[in-house]
């Protein structure tokens, strides 16, 4: 699979904006699995020029069915169509993303110091960089890996 983000038609990441949060957030994050899927919510905070950044609710979405794919959902407040944001991509990218800078296409990773990645967005409407705790994205990786381990 390649580094390039498979965007559905209809779905796309709406452009960073501008930051109108005062504080931040702290850092939350929520987890459901089953024997085929893991969801987890974490809060993500949306880089622009602004010095202040939007702290934002993420979903993480995997299934054992798609093995090798990840899904990033976005809430709808954020997309000019005002429906939720799906990227998917290859989980491969996301991991290796943890560890260094990779990604050519529509989804770029990279790790931003020893407790933050950030996740590049490209669509035909702009770019969006979110921020992420490194420590979930590891979490929602390691839970996808426990969910296929028991298939």
């Amino acid at each position: 699979m390649s580094a390039t983000a498979e965007n559905p038609p209809g779905r796309t990441a709406g452009a960073a904006g501008t930051a109108t949060a005062t504080a931040p957030a702290p850092p939350a994050a929520t987890a459901s699995a089953s024997a085929s899927a893991v969801e987890m919510r974490v809060r993500a905070r949306v880089i622009s020029d602004d010095p202040l950044y939007r702290a934002i609710p993420v979903a993480l979405r995997f299934t054992a069915a798609e093995p090798l794919a990840v899904r990033v959902v976005f809430p709808a407040e954020l997309s000019p169509e005002d429906t939720d944001n799906e990227w998917v991509f290859p989980r491969a990218l996301l991991e290796a993303g943890l560890l260094a800078p990779t990604g050519t296409g529509d989804v770029r990773v990279w790790p931003c110091g020893r407790v933050q990645a950030v996740v590049e967005f490209h669509s035909p409407e702009g770019v969006a960089v979110i921020q992420f705790d490194i420590a979930a994205l590891r979490r929602f990786v390691r839970r996808t890996y426990a969910v296929t381990a028991t298939r």
